[in-house]
């Protein structure tokens, strides 16, 4: 009786993994496998994000020719409607024409050209800013697509090794050389890695919808597995780095950018003291004359602002607090980029260490304890729950062990937009077929 029940449960429990492995099998072998390389591209040109971002920097540099532009020239008109009055001829004038044009001499519009030439370079930052934002998160759902794959597959080899320990359990277990309960536990490890199958199936399916959607796609369309990119990562050397964050990261460049503008707004405001001639040209017509024009007068006009010294001299401390605002703002930019970096880089180097402990120590002496965990038990020295704690010291190893890997790919990938400079390719994994 106890083995009749013993081997229901067995076979229920085989028969639910064979369905789970068998949905996981369709699912990727059905479509085809996707490159690191193929995503980006793919980004790069469907993402609605970096699409928005470009628009906005072709918009801005199309402000740079309106603000380089004079100023439109002014036609005014005039013409008699009634005479109240009686007049000799040709003592007054019934038409008038008149055009004006402001002559730019202080060079201002060209102050405000290059003001907007700042504010478009500003722009183009926001819109390197928003595509490395982009790309990092499209290459980081990457590295935990392939992840999430990897952690079924070492899944699928415990739900085996599982299937190994029951199978010896329960031969011993029917010679009388083990008890029920120790039997039992194997299958409720199996149960229990069944349950961690269904959140690893979560995780790849939130990986896949975040995957889609970075690419612009419908986020139930379906997506072929990971081709195993890798990241092959320059040096990291911390003065290189540091030298290439100062000069390329989009926030640094939008502060410099930001100077120059302001700039740009005092002088300006300098030149506002400097009023701009209007010259004018008035043809006039007389109220009894035969010609088309009887008159033709010329003069020039221009404000005066040096009746108001308050308003202009507030201009200029206004844009003079406004550069000193911006000087500083470029020093925090420049400590926080420096910061971020730092961050960074102890982030890769820690994952990378961890990276390393576990593919060349742990997961090698987790496999070989329970190798010789596994000999030791079926030659009676070692006790069953030593084999099954050896088997569930190998599964959390491999696992933790796939998990560094993803966060040190990601962390690597995020590198780049920390800094705002391709300093690494990816590259596929040489496979045994690729050899």
């Amino acid at each position: 009786m106890k083995t009749t029940t013993f081997s229901i449960l067995l076979a229920t429990s085989l028969l639910f993994r064979s369905q789970i492995a068998a949905k996981g099998g369709e699912d990727g072998a059905a479509l085809p496998r996707l490159s690191l390389a193929e995503v980006t591209r793919f980004v790069l040109e469907n993402n609605p994000a970096i699409k928005e971002a470009e628009h906005r920097w072709r918009a801005a540099i199309q402000r740079v020719r309106q603000a380089y532009a004079w100023d439109d020239p002014r036609v005014a008109g005039e013409s008699r409607v009634r005479r109240f009055v009686d007049v000799p001829p040709n003592a007054f004038m019934d038409q008038t024409l008149a055009i004006e044009q402001l002559i730019p001499i202080t060079g201002k519009n060209l102050v405000r050209g290059r003001t907007a030439a700042a504010e478009a370079f500003s722009t183009f930052q926001e819109a390197r800013r928003a595509q490395l934002d982009v790309i990092a998160k499209a290459r980081g759902t990457y590295f935990q697509l392939a992840n999430a794959y990897d952690q079924l597959e070492i899944n699928n080899k415990n739900l085996t090794s599982l299937k190994q320990i029951a199978d010896i359990s329960r031969s011993r277990y029917e010679a009388g050389l083990e008890t029920a309960a120790n039997a039992l536990i194997a299958e409720t490890d199996y149960s229990k890695l069944q349950e961690t199958r269904r959140d690893l199936e979560r995780n790849l399916s939130d990986a896949q919808s975040q995957l889609n959607t970075v690419m612009n796609r419908d986020a139930f369309a379906p997506l072929g597995p990971p081709a195993g990119a890798t990241i092959s990562a320059t040096e990291l050397s911390a003065s290189r780095l540091r030298a290439i964050t100062l000069a390329q990261r989009p926030e640094v460049q939008m502060a410099r950018a930001k100077i120059d503008g302001e700039k740009s707004k005092l002088q300006l405001a300098h030149r506002a003291w400097i009023p701009d001639p209007a010259v004018s040209i008035k043809g006039q017509r007389y109220n009894d004359a035969a010609e088309a024009v009887s008159e033709l007068d010329a003069g020039v006009s221009f404000t005066i602002p040096w009746v108001n010294p308050s308003k202009y001299s507030a201009g200029v401390r206004e844009a003079r607090a406004n550069l000193a605002a911006a000087e500083q703002g470029l020093d925090r930019e420049q400590k926080e980029a420096l910061r971020l970096l730092r961050d960074q880089l102890t982030k890769i180097e820690t994952f990378h260490h961890h990276v390393e402990l576990f593919r060349d120590k742990l997961v090698p002496q987790g496999q070989q304890a329970f190798e010789a965990t596994r000999l030791s038990y079926e030659s009676g020295k070692a006790t069953f729950l030593d084999w099954i704690s050896a088997q569930r010291n190998l599964r959390d190893i491999e696992a933790m062990g796939r998990e560094h890997l993803a966060h040190y790919q990601t962390a690597v990938a995020e590198l780049e937009a920390v800094i705002g400079a391709n300093i690494y390719s990816p590259s596929p994994t040489v496979t045994k077929e690729s050899k």
